[in-house]
């Protein structure tokens, strides 16, 4: 008797591409795809962003230009802020956060948490590459002002600031979160997260060397780059069989704190 089945009892067993990323019980599919949204998502505000500077849109360019000359008469009447906003800058500058961001990736290996700190540098040097090309493509001038208060060189957008400090802030706190626990401590880590990434890029505009919609570009940017690699990291935890995580709530390998190696 011949076995050969009919085309549409074929078709019938082999769901259509749409349906196994959509489908519960697919759940690598439906993972991947709701992570691909999710960067998406994150990044057609930064595309938005980075035309509408491109075009030189009027509205942001008013924007712009009047919180830059805010900020600049109130730096130039207080020396004492712009030597707080100069150390900030400088203490959370990319390279230092690069450092950082290399030991942690160091403590990962020595632990034996291969992937996970394949994952944390990955998400910095992307970010860090994306970062420079960018600002390349963009090819927009640094704020112009009387008597600056700082200077800094290259184009302006994105902020390499923000975008480093978002980088970094997002790596530390997924990889720290399950050291944290569920109280105070948590809660903490969050804080010093936004506050990291917050104040290094209003630092930037306060000292007069990027429009306010740099450094909105830079923090859209990097928040789609962690994004982007955390979806790739978890579709990975789903192909090793390992549970579920919500890396908000989470971090990206919770199993990490109590066996080093599983990651």
């Amino acid at each position: 008797m011949s076995t050969h089945r009919p085309p549409s009892l074929v078709s019938s067993a082999q769901p259509s591409w749409r349906r196994r990323r959509l489908d519960p019980d697919h759940a690598l599919g439906l993972r991947l795809t709701l992570a691909a949204t999710a960067a998406f998502l994150v990044l057609v505000p930064f595309a938005l962003l980075a035309l509408l500077v491109l075009g030189a849109w009027a509205p942001l360019h008013r924007l712009d230009t009047a919180v830059t000359h805010a900020l600049h008469g109130y730096a130039v009447d207080h020396p004492a802020w712009v030597a707080l906003m100069r150390i900030w800058s400088d203490v959370f500058a990319p390279m230092p956060l690069r450092a950082v961001a290399l030991v942690l990736v160091i403590w990962l290996l020595r632990r034996g948490a291969r992937r996970l700190a394949l994952w944390a540098a990955t998400t910095m040097v992307v970010g860090g590459l994306i970062g420079p090309l960018l600002k390349l493509l963009v090819g927009r001038d640094r704020p112009e002002l009387l008597d600056p208060v700082a200077r800094a060189a290259g184009y302006s957008f994105p902020s390499g600031h923000a975008l480093n400090a978002t980088l970094a802030a997002g790596v530390l706190l997924l990889v720290l979160l399950p050291y944290a626990g569920r109280g105070v401590a948590r809660v903490a880590l969050w804080v010093a997260a936004v506050l990291l990434t917050v104040v290094t890029g209003l630092s930037r505009v306060a000292l007069g060397v990027h429009f306010t919609s740099d450094v909105l570009g830079g923090w859209l940017l990097g928040v789609a780059v962690v994004a982007a690699t955390t979806a790739a990291f978890t579709s990975w935890r789903a192909q090793a069989g390992l549970r579920p995580v919500q890396p908000a709530r989470d971090g990206v390998a919770p199993e990490v704190e109590r066996h080093p190696g599983a990651a």
